[in-house]
């Protein structure tokens, strides 16, 4: 990369990086980062307080899975209630929306701290296959968002075993 691609008012057309899923180092580091996160999170450490960052840094994990019946997307949204989410199917594209917000109070004999968070999501997901939009249901258990989609008679008749022969 020459010096010149650094600078951004110079650039031409949009670089973003891509991350693919099928990549064992990423899904290492993001699980890395998540244990990580829990680990100082649960110790309430303040140099390493998570409200300062919060609204900059929330992004749900979204896992996509694929049978020969359904695609099913999970995303992680603890602390989150259904009214806080909004879930939208249009053109092949799972949209996953939400807003958080957290309020914190703190009363001694002579203090008193209040902080609030706030924080927006938004995932958009391209499905892999066509779905039967009709029958798409999305469940909210235990801070975790399950959307399962049924994929449609021509989507599940696509594939084709191809009977292998000997060759001689």
């Amino acid at each position: 990369m020459a010096i010149r691609d650094l600078i951004p008012w110079r650039r031409t057309g949009a670089r973003l990086p891509v991350r693919r899923a099928g990549n064992p180092y990423l899904a290492l580091q993001n699980e890395m980062n998540r244990i990580f996160d829990r680990l100082l999170g649960a110790w309430d450490l303040e140099p390493f307080d998570r409200w300062p960052t919060f609204a900059a840094s929330f992004a749900p994990s979204v896992d996509v899975t694929e049978t020969d019946k359904e695609v099913r997307v999970q995303a992680e949204l603890p602390g989150m209630d259904e009214k806080d989410i909004e879930v939208t199917l249009a053109n092949g594209i799972l949209t996953i929306q939400g807003e958080k917000r957290e309020e914190r109070e703190e009363k001694d004999a002579g203090s008193w701290c209040s902080e609030c968070r706030y924080g927006r999501f938004h995932r958009e997901i391209a499905l892999p296959t066509q779905v039967d939009e009709a029958k798409a249901t999305a469940t909210l258990t235990k801070g975790v968002l399950t959307v399962t989609l049924p994929k449609t008679p021509e989507a599940q008749d696509r594939r084709k075993r191809i009977q292998i022969k000997s060759g001689s």
